[in-house]
């Protein structure tokens, strides 16, 4: 089926976010000031057309490609790192003030999504006890190492970019009673050349891309499986997708698309020398 005929209602979703404010700049945008339910009513409303079965890959790329939409798509695109950001900030600050920070952190909007999108992961590599995994893009709240820990008991480092985001995380850690199980280190891409690990993963908003797998080349072992989270088909209106470009130097084993209403496809591959 066409995706076109979510033209009229991309639009309307385009205008919306418009009539908030200047989106650009959107750590002060007027968006903080908008009710958190009114935030999740328009992010539903894009799902809607994300998760849409009927919108096969090449109908998607027609109206993400067009030069008509690119201004939509770029307010939308910033509307959903936003809500992300928003949302998993706090939550974690929920966690810190919580009675009972487990059940709070059981409460987070996406929960249940990261639920299948660990058990699509964990069949791309080997995850246990004995393994350390690396996680680069954690956030203010480390629910993927969180997971796979859980599950699995591997040893697992986040890398954060942002000082504060990273302190943060580890507050929320520390109150999960996960602060020995689980590190927070400050830093980049180029941190993992002082790291020993045994599986890498990508966060799906880690940029720029082409620099982070440029650096991560330069610094990963050949047989050290590599994971990254895009996002493909119409769910690309989420957020701009990991191109072919970006990868260059690494071969794609395997790609795992999701399924319901969890968003990342996540890839795994290897470094070529």
């Amino acid at each position: 089926m066409s995706c076109y005929k979510y033209w009229g209602k991309l639009e309307e979703i385009g205008n919306k976010l418009y009539s908030y404010g200047n989106l650009e700049k959107y750590g002060d945008s007027a968006l903080d000031d908008v009710n958190i339910d009114e935030i999740i009513e328009i992010l539903d409303e894009v799902e809607i057309i994300a998760h849409d079965k009927t919108i096969d890959f090449d109908s998607a790329k027609h109206i993400l490609d067009d030069e008509k939409m690119n201004k939509t798509l770029k307010l939308i695109r910033k509307f959903y790192v936003y809500v992300g950001a928003r949302l998993e900030t706090e939550n974690a600050l929920k966690i810190l003030e919580s009675d009972n920070p487990t059940e709070t952190l059981d409460s987070f909007q996406f929960y249940n999504r990261y639920i299948g999108l660990i058990e699509n992961e964990s069949q791309l590599a080997k995850f246990n006890r004995d393994k350390t995994f690396v996680f680069l893009g954690s956030g203010p709240l480390p629910l993927t190492l969180i997971m796979f820990n859980k599950v699995f008991a591997c040893n697992c480092i986040g890398i954060e970019q942002n000082p504060e985001v990273a302190e943060l995380s580890r507050k929320v850690l520390k109150r999960l009673n996960f602060d020995e199980e689980i590190e927070i280190i400050v830093g980049d891409e180029t941190t993992i050349e002082k790291l020993d690990y045994d599986i890498l993963m990508v966060a799906a908003l880690a940029e720029p891309k082409e620099r982070v797998f440029s650096n991560i080349w330069e610094y990963v072992d050949k047989n050290t499986p590599v994971i990254y989270r895009t996002y493909t088909g119409m769910r690309a209106l989420l957020y701009s997708p990991v191109l072919d470009k970006d990868t260059r130097g690494f071969h794609k084993e395997i790609t795992l698309f999701p399924s319901g209403k969890t968003n990342n496809t996540s890839v795994l591959i290897r470094k070529i020398e």
